[in-house]
């Protein structure tokens, strides 16, 4: 059974920091490019972060570069998200999948506000 699960989200104060993680089973995740989505409150989704599936190449919305780093462990079949510097308008539902679209995860809720 394929899964992607999601964790480390919260609530944090404007200039603070979290790290997501995503954690994947059922699939050869080595295989796969992987990306972290969010969605907003009344926003439609919105790409923010990739990594190439031997975690060699990355990118970046503009919206969150130079504050997020993506990354991954293909031994631990996980996914991770940095983010720094965060901001009121990084609030929303942060969902990581696959990056062909496959599989996707639940999501964590992330709420930045004073």
């Amino acid at each position: 059974q394929v899964q992607l699960v999601e964790s480390g989200g919260g609530l944090v104060q404007p200039g603070g920091s979290l790290r997501l993680s995503c954690a994947a089973s059922g699939f050869t995740f080595n295989n796969y490019d992987m990306n972290w989505v969010r969605q907003g409150p009344g926003k439609g989704f919105e790409l923010v972060a990739g990594i190439g599936n031997a975690g060699i190449r990355t990118f970046y919305a503009d919206s969150v570069k130079g504050r997020f780093t993506v990354s991954r462990d293909n031994v631990k079949n996980t996914m991770y998200l940095q983010m720094n510097s965060l901001k009121p308008e990084d609030t929303a539902v942060y969902t990581c999948r696959t990056g062909d679209g496959t599989y996707w995860g639940q999501g964590t809720q992330v709420t930045v506000s004073p």
